[in-house]
């Protein structure tokens, strides 16, 4: 027999040979292959008799598989074991205090089991050559043994995600630490002085019950390089020597009882990236030097007492992009050059006492701007159709005054527009047609006045309109009645006429007060009843109408007939002049001509429009087949842009080949046009499924009512997306990444199989590249990883991140721009998380009662993984999906 064995049964069974929170914590052992579905029964571990005969093993790995059962007792005979995997498994019984006889055991990873709820044996303190140990999501409870500070070799500790409780061992940080990670768990008390590991480069306690101060002695740890502490009951002030450490790059202490003033010091001595101290009770002036690292990429303050004005240095800090100061009690004006520092796309100033005006000039890549609750003055210029990037612009409570300009109506990406509680005057814009993706409109409380542009009703997504206390006049566009927006609020105004009847219910019941001329012919709203209020005029006018309408018609019948024959050989010659600028390149093989699609391109097809073009649904043949076709926007000041997405979409779709990718058919180009042909997904996106509203048009006089997707539905387009990706990332010859992963680009077909589209966004990674980087931050606002919003250097982990909100969408039901207390959607959800709040509760209302609780709170979980702020802790795409395949295998088989 060899006096050295290595023996490894890693994922045997499954495709991942490294744990599923792999990140930074292990050490990387890849070797991705194929998935297959686990067998069944479970396979038990080795049995004690082998066990006896592996007494030279010093390597031994069985992690990822379906190994069950207990972990035999007779394991601590390997007394030449120095390395042993045992994570990701099912291990169901006691943790044997035998792993304490391992007496040169130098790695220990044992993460994601399914033990039940136990306590470190006291015996883990014999393990003194351990300098690795890795338990995340072991399912502890109870004390870290004291014996822990035993452990004189250890470098590593894992133990985030238990249920520990009680304090931190008094001389852990006395060991020879390089990495704690004990955050997520229920830990009290003090964190532990002396720090004495003077190598410590990362140290996570955040999301405990931690109390006391911070300690002094952190601001000696020269290597230090990231500390989270936040969600604590941290108190005291922020020792001043932390701001003075050389290697600090990320510092997040928020949601914690912190007062004082903040380190002047901060971001002089170290490259600074992120600074997060928000929530707490902070007060005087942010640091003067946060930027002069030139690393800066986030200043996430809100929610203090912060006073006196913004650092004129945020101003020339080119790297920036979040910066949050609401909820505090800051001054003065804005520095110019924030409002316009180059990759900035978050700024929310609410609720401060900042003055002065808007700029003529926004950062190129802004999406969100909350101004709210301040004394900001003048108009908002002309200019602002530049700031094409705008997603959310929220003013409300300020002194602007003037016009609302027409040239904001160009701003096709906003979501949100609030200018309520401000002095503005004038009409408001009429042509809105571009607002395709607004949801909320409020400009209540001005001055506004004349008539409420019809197209508002013709707004497809918007949700909640706000055009109370103005001076408002006419009647009310019957295309609000269409919409039935959930919240709705015209009053106090000077409208006239019949509601429409669609708005005449218990819903809208205060919507109309204060209006002294509106009627309903069916009261169950509290108006006058318009039946009982015929008048002359109305008569008269209606006689004057039918004659001008009479004489009209007949006058047209005239001209046509006249010049009928005249335009008929004319058109005709155009047509096929027409015909013969376009150019069809094909994919597949087809049974329609380019003829056949150009000639339908209507309005009554139009069945979408976005950013970059509109959409339409083209039946293609005598058996009704349909194709979906995508015109580019041919706007001459986004010609390049365009013209670069399109290049990219047809070069990806054109080249792959997967089933959950939607198929591409053929392109059709000229010199100012370009159509994309993709096959029709009947049961078009996710997003109109999870937060549509119940009716909605596909095409014509088609409709489709939108039911609540059931749980093994949900599930099935889970997987299937996860598949999409999966191939995308790692099957491609030329891996893909996507960039704008969100449900509304998860087209569903008939049989609700998953299927991602939209390619605009994408880009061709090279196999050996680690990342790629992007001259412009792209994507969709609340899908967003941190990082893309911090650095122009992405790599696939952003669409893990995305496709994680899309999981959170699939298990709350709600979308990822959720409003609730100035929260998204992931970080209401991770919020719920760590207050440890029941999971049930975050669940869809509509899915409670179902019997697939386990399983939602499983992909829950999954999503709450995928969206993790640091890139490396978030699990690949074929760890997502093998996760997805393990949360019910007959769904994903």
């Amino acid at each position: 027999m060899p006096t050295e064995m290595f023996f490894s049964t890693s994922n045997n069974n499954w495709a991942i040979h490294h744990p599923f929170d792999l990140g930074p914590h292990l050490p990387h052992r890849a070797n991705c292959r194929r998935s297959t579905a686990p067998p069944t029964p479970s396979p038990k571990f080795i049995s004690e008799t082998k066990t006896s005969r592996l007494s030279t093993l010093v390597f031994l790995d069985v992690g990822a598989n379906n190994f069950s059962g207990n972990i035999p007792p007779t394991i601590g005979r390997l007394s030449n074991l120095q390395t042993l995997y045992m994570y990701q498994n099912q291990f169901n019984g006691t943790f044997p205090k035998e792993i304490g006889n391992l007496s040169n055991l130098e790695v220990l990873g044992m993460a994601y089991n399914e033990f039940p709820p136990m306590r470190i044996p006291q015996e883990f303190g014999q393990l003194t050559k351990l300098s690795y140990l890795w338990m995340i999501r072991s399912n502890l409870f109870g004390e870290i043994p004291e014996s822990f500070n035993n452990l004189s070799s250890l470098q590593h500790l894992d133990l985030a995600g238990n249920n520990l409780e009680g304090p931190i061992p008094g001389r852990l940080f006395s060991l020879n630490l390089t990495h704690v990670y004990l955050y997520n768990n229920k830990l009290s008390g003090e964190i532990p002085t002396p720090v004495e590991a003077m190598n410590l480069v990362e140290i996570d306690l955040s999301m405990n019950n931690l109390t006391g101060s911070i300690p002094e002695e952190f601001g000696k740890l020269q290597y230090l390089d990231f500390l989270n502490l936040f969600s604590n009951q941290l108190t005291g002030e922020l020792p001043a020597s932390i701001g003075l450490l050389p290697a600090l790059r990320d510092f997040h202490v928020f949601r914690n009882n912190l007062t004082g003033v903040l380190p002047p010091e901060f971001g002089l001595h170290s490259k600074l990236e992120g600074f997060e101290v928000s929530e707490n009770q902070f007060s005087g002036q942010l640091p003067d030097n946060l930027c002069s690292g030139g690393a800066l990429q986030g200043v996430v303050a809100h929610t203090n007492n912060l006073s006196g004005e913004v650092p004129k240095s945020l101003g020339n800090c080119r790297t920036l992009r979040v910066v949050q100061l609401h909820n505090n009690r800051i001054s003065g004006e804005i520095p110019q050059g924030l409002w316009t520092t180059f990759n900035l796309s978050t700024l929310m100033i609410s609720n401060n006492s900042f003055s002065g005006k808007l700029p003529n000039e926004l950062a190129w890549n802004l999406s969100r701007v909350d101004i709210s609750d301040n004394r900001f003055s003048g108009e908002i210029p002309s200019t602002v159709a530049s700031w094409t990037n705008l997603v959310v612009f929220e003013a409300s409570n300020n002194l602007f005054s003037g016009q609302i300009p027409e040239e904001i109506t160009n701003l096709s990406s906003l979501t949100t527009l609030l200018l309520n509680g401000n002095d503005f005057s004038g009409e408001l814009p009429s042509e809105i047609i571009s607002w395709r993706s607004l949801t909320t409109l409020d400009v209540s409380n001005n001055k506004l006045s004349g008539e409420i542009p019809p197209a508002i009703g013709s707004l497809p997504d918007l949700l909640n309109l706000d055009l109370s206390q103005n001076q408002l006049s006419g009647e009310i566009p019957p295309g609000i009645g269409n919409q039935r927006p959930t919240i709705l609020n015209l009053s106090s105004n000077q409208l006239v006429g019949r509601i429409p009847s669609q708005l005449d219910n218990l819903a809208y019941e205060n919507s109309f007060l204060n209006n002294a001329d509106l009627c309903t012919d069916d009261p169950i709203v509290k108006l006058p009843d318009c039946n009982s209020e015929l008048h002359e005029s109305e008569g008269l006018s209606s006689r004057l109408l039918a004659i001008i309408l009479t004489f009209s018609i007949l006058i047209s019948l005239a001209i046509l007939v006249f010049s009928f024959f005249i335009v008929r050989d004319y058109r005709r010659k155009k047509h096929i002049q027409y015909l013969e600028t376009w150019k069809l390149t094909s994919f597949h093989r087809l049974d329609f001509t380019e003829g056949n699609v150009l000639c339908n391109l209507t309005e009554n097809n139009l069945i979408g429009s976005g950013g970059s073009g509109k959409v339409y649904r083209i039946i293609i043949n005598h058996s009704n087949e349909s194709v979906a076709v995508k015109k580019i926007w041919n706007s001459k000041k986004l010609d390049h842009k365009l013209d670069k997405e399109f290049l990219a979409e047809v070069e990806i779709l054109g080249s792959i080949r997967h089933s959950n990718i939607v198929k591409l058919l053929c392109c059709i180009s000229s010199e100012d046009s370009k159509l994309l042909v993709y096959e029709y997904m009947e049961n078009q996106s996710l997003d109109r499924w999870l937060h549509g509203n119940k009716w909605s048009s596909i095409s014509g006089t088609d409709s489709v009512y939108y039911t609540v997707l059931d749980w093994p539905t949900r599930l099935q387009i889970a997987v299937g997306a996860a598949q999409g990706l999966c191939y995308m990332h790692h099957e491609c010859p030329t891996p893909i990444i996507h960039r704008d992963m969100k449900s509304s680009n998860i087209l569903l077909d008939s049989e609700f199989k998953a299927k991602i589209a939209d390619f605009g966004l994408a880009k061709m990674l090279t196999r050996h590249a680690s990342s790629h980087t992007m001259s412009v931050v792209a994507g969709s606002f609340g899908n967003l990883a941190p990082e893309y919003a911090y650095t122009t250097k992405v790599n696939a982990k952003v669409d893990v991140y995305s496709f994680g909100v899309v999981l959170l969408e699939l298990v709350t039901g709600r979308e990822a721009n959720n409003t609730d207390q100035n929260m998204n959607l992931v970080q209401w959800a991770w919020h719920h998380f760590s207050e440890d709040k029941p999971i049930v509760e975050i669940l869809d209302p509509e899915l409670r009662e179902s019997s697939y609780l386990e399983e939602m709170i499983m992909v829950y979980k999954i999503g709450i993984l995928c969206t993790r702020a640091s890139p490396s802790t978030r699990p690949s795409m074929k760890e997502v999906l093998l996760a997805l395949h393990n949360c019910c295998p007959e769904h994903g088989q």
